[in-house]
């Protein structure tokens, strides 16, 4: 019976030692990686974008961990499907803040109105977050937003360049036909104000992104003898109106489409209609056309060689947002470390940064940092989109 009772203390030290060693490991894994967390739609009406979004992501942080992750620490990602519903992004939002206390949180649901409604809730928590969709408004003002940056382009950017444009072809009269999504009221909000500034005469009109008849808005501007027309949206409206365009007698004049529809499956469904198409977009979709010279080319091949290697499909540039996203996101965490006010010190910080979206300065005041010297038109030949103008 004294032999069994010395047993079983010796097993009961033993497992109080076991116990604690593998309370010990257990705690140094959790110390042992930076929590990142991404809020996508993989599923609704944006996860068109979804897929290659996710993608670009997964391949930044598989490159970013096998070289070792950030100052020795792995990447441990908590993903989230938002299903293209606000109120489940915010859900998956508060879960990655409460539960699994992420140190960062990269992606706003591809949807700009999701990604401002989880700004809120960031903000809040004071933590950092970069957003990969479009809005200017996801991190202005700047002084309500001071955890917020985005690693698109702003809208006021894209109609500077697109004033530049018109000024080179002599345009001064265009149309805005821009869908009634917060994508679409921000270019509104954004052209009245490059507008003013460089002499442009706009007529606006809008439509509602599951619109199947865009008849009744061409006729209008085609009564007002627009020279040009610039269609803001990311839904399959946007080819409606392509096709209307042409039908109705506007395809003499330029048709341009915005950055958030360089998309391969779009212009294949446009067929004959996206022949004289162009679109404002980054530098990225057309790599291979861009000067030696330019910054962004080297990046731009490398990712294209190594996401056909691993999904076997060439990227687009929503993957590109995402790649650069976690990009800064790896930067700004090596820096910061575990403090959140110094991650957001160091991602406003970053400058010169060569991105395959283009060349990356956030400064205090500027969360958005790609500007219109990041941003060329494009046209689709062949199957494939090139560069149509650079500069």
């Amino acid at each position: 019976m004294l032999h069994s009772f010395h047993s079983l203390l010796r097993f009961s030290s033993r497992l109080a030692i076991a116990c604690i060693v593998a309370g010990s490991s257990l705690a140094a894994l959790a110390q042992g990686s930076f929590k990142v967390g991404s809020v996508l739609s993989m599923t609704g009406p944006a996860a068109f974008l979804g897929e290659d979004m996710k993608a670009g992501m997964e391949l930044a942080l598989d490159e970013i961990n096998s070289k070792g992750g950030i100052n020795g620490k792995k990447i441990e990602w908590f993903f989230y499907d938002a299903e293209s519903q606000t109120q489940k992004g915010l859900g998956a939002t508060r879960r990655l803040l409460t539960q699994d206390k992420v140190d960062m949180i990269v992606g706003g649901g591809n949807m700009s109105g999701m990604a401002i409604a989880m700004s809120q809730l960031t903000e809040k928590a004071t933590m950092p977050f970069v957003a990969t969709e479009g809005s200017m408004q996801i991190v202005t003002p700047v002084a309500e937003r001071p955890f917020t940056f985005k690693s698109t382009v702003d809208d006021d950017q894209v109609m500077e360049r697109l004033a530049d444009y018109f000024a080179k072809k002599k345009i001064t009269k265009i149309a805005l036909l821009s869908d009634s999504s917060g994508f679409g009221q921000s270019a509104a909000e954004q052209l009245k104000k490059t507008a003013a500034s460089r002499g442009l005469d706009v007529v606006y009109e809008t439509f509602n992104p599951t619109d199947t008849d865009m008849a009744p808005q061409l006729g209008k501007l085609k009564a007002a003898n627009v020279q040009a027309i610039v269609c803001w949206t990311v839904t399959p409206a946007g080819v409606v109106a392509m096709k209307q365009a042409r039908t109705l007698g506007l395809g003499g004049i330029p048709f341009i489409h915005s950055y958030g529809f360089v998309d391969k499956r779009y212009m294949d469904l446009a067929g004959d209609a996206a022949k004289d198409v162009l679109l404002v977009s980054v530098k990225f979709p057309v790599g291979e056309d861009l000067p030696d010279s330019d910054p962004a080319k080297p990046r731009i091949l490398a990712l294209n060689k190594n996401f056909e290697a691993r999904f076997k499909r060439r990227p687009n540039q929503f993957a590109a947002q995402t790649y650069d996203a976690m990009y800064l996101a790896k930067m700004a965490l090596e820096k910061g470390g575990e403090d959140k006010t110094k991650v957001r010190d160091a991602l406003a910080g970053i400058r010169n940064y060569n991105g395959v979206g283009g060349t990356f300065n956030f400064s205090a005041t500027q969360h958005s940092g790609l500007s219109k010297s990041d941003l060329v038109l494009l046209k689709y030949e062949d199957g494939r989109f090139r560069l149509a103008d650079y500069q």
